[in-house]
This record gives structure tokens, C-alpha cells and sequence, in this order.
């Protein structure tokens, strides 16, 4: 998988790239990321990408013609996904993070300031999403978490390609509780059933957990799940 990135600040992803499970999916080759000046599409000595906005008020608005030369060259003959970081996207979610997975090419672009001319977001973004209902400096942190979460879906990226099948959201459910050694810490017990070695009963136990917190803590993801009856019976057996 490619992933490009455009921004005006290419230094900001040098160390989170390199390290942990995406730096060696770099490594290895699993997943390419290349990160861009947006100012090296600029055609003025000044290397402006930014103006004030139409219709006065403060702040600045990123320049349209930058983002357009930048993405007609990334993509190629192709059709890449082009997503734009936007308080007005969509919220972020595993689905969505699934499904830009599955492509082979993605491009990114971070904007800063008031935002990106608007005639960016209609003709060349497929998709904005949003982090959460709050504002932050620019597109940047926003693209790492996008890449973060995207590289460990791809095979291999993961030690156990297991794990992110089992995570919270994969299923539409929060994840059940963890525990490891010592049994016993600060008089507070690791749950019986996880030490017996009973693994029907460990599935179980984790099945039961997973639904009893979604139930507590996100009852709207929930009510977005498909019970079987033996969910049911899992969750009247907590109330």
C-alpha cells in the first residue's frame, strides 16, 4: 500500500513514522508513506499557500491551486481515495479506517489555518473525516492516526494477525478486559475463569465482558449490533 501525505510541515511525521508497528511496516516494506512539501507545487518566488478569505474575517485560507497540482500529480492515471482532515468530516471509525485498508493507494492533505478553499473539499476530496468534536492546529495529527490505524489491518504489519481482528469496534463491541501476571496484585485477583485453562469458557467469559461493557459504556454502538440469542443470554446473565 502507498500512502502520500501533503502538508506544509514534512518534518512533523519523521519520528512517529519510525517507530513501533509502522516503522517496521515501513521497514519491511508492507506499506509505503510518502510525505510532501505542498509548498514544492507553489509557483510564486514566495512559496505562498495561503491568502486572507473572500468575505473578510480572521485567520488565513489555504490556497486551492497548491492542492490541485499536488493531487493531479500523486494520483497518477489513477483514482486514489483523497482524504481532507476537517471538523465537518465524518467521525472516524473502524469501518471507515477498514475500508481506506483495502485500497492500494491513498492521498492525505493536512490542512492548516481556517481551513482549505472549499473548491479543494469539491472537486478532488472522496472523503472528510473528523477526529472527534474538537479543533486542533492542522491536519497533521489527525493523518498519523489515520495511518496508524490503517497500517496495522495490513497483513503482516501486526505480530499476530489476530489481534487486530479482536480489537474494540472490529466486531461493532468495545474489547473485553485484559489481565497478565501477577494472579494476584495489591489484593486485587485476576478472574478465575482465565487461569483454569477452560478455553471455551475463556471465549465465553470474553464474549460476555465485551458486551456487558459496550452495554455500560457505549450503548450506542450497541444498539447498532446484530445479538445472537446467546449474546442475549450473556448479557441478561450480568443484569
Amino acid at each position: 500500500m502507498r500512502i502520500d501525505v501533503v502538508t506544509i510541515f514534512p518534518e512533523f511525521f519523521d519520528g512517529p513514522l519510525h517507530i513501533s508497528i509502522v516503522g517496521r511496516a515501513l521497514a519491511s516494506g508492507i506499506v509505503q508513506v510518502h510525505c510532501h512539501d505542498l509548498r514544492n507545487w507553489t509557483s510564486d518566488p514566495h512559496r505562498t499557500v495561503d491568502d486572507a478569505p473572500y468575505g473578510g474575517g480572521a485567520g488565513m485560507v489555504m490556497k486551492p491551486e497548491p492542492f490541485f497540482a499536488a493531487v493531479e500529480e500523486l494520483r497518477g492515471d489513477g483514482a486514489p481515495p483523497v482524504v481532507a482532515f476537517t471538523p465537518c468530516g465524518v467521525p472516524l471509525t473502524q469501518e471507515k479506517v477498514q475500508e481506506l485498508a483495502a485500497v492500494p493507494h491513498l492521498i492525505l492533505l493536512c490542512g492548516r489555518y481556517e481551513g482549505i478553499d472549499q473548491r479543494v473539499h469539491e472537486a478532488l476530496v472522496t472523503d472528510e473525516i473528523s477526529l472527534g468534536d474538537y479543533v486542533l492546529s492542522g491536519g497533521e495529527l489527525p493523518a498519523l492516526v489515520l495511518i496508524d490505524a490503517i497500517v496495522r489491518l495490513l497483513p503482516g504489519a501486526v505480530g499476530n494477525d489476530q489481534s487486530p481482528v479482536t480489537d474494540s469496534f472490529s466486531d461493532g463491541l468495545l474489547e473485553h478486559p485484559h489481565y497478565t501476571r501477577p494472579a494476584v496484585f495489591r489484593g486485587m485477583a485476576v478472574p478465575d475463569v482465565l487461569i483454569r485453562g477452560n478455553h471455551a469458557e475463556v471465549a465465553r467469559w470474553r464474549r460476555r465482558m465485551s458486551l456487558l461493557r459496550t452495554l455500560q459504556r457505549r450503548p450506542d454502538l450497541l444498539a447498532k449490533v446484530e445479538l445472537s440469542r446467546e449474546d442475549e443470554k450473556l448479557l441478561a446473565e450480568q443484569n
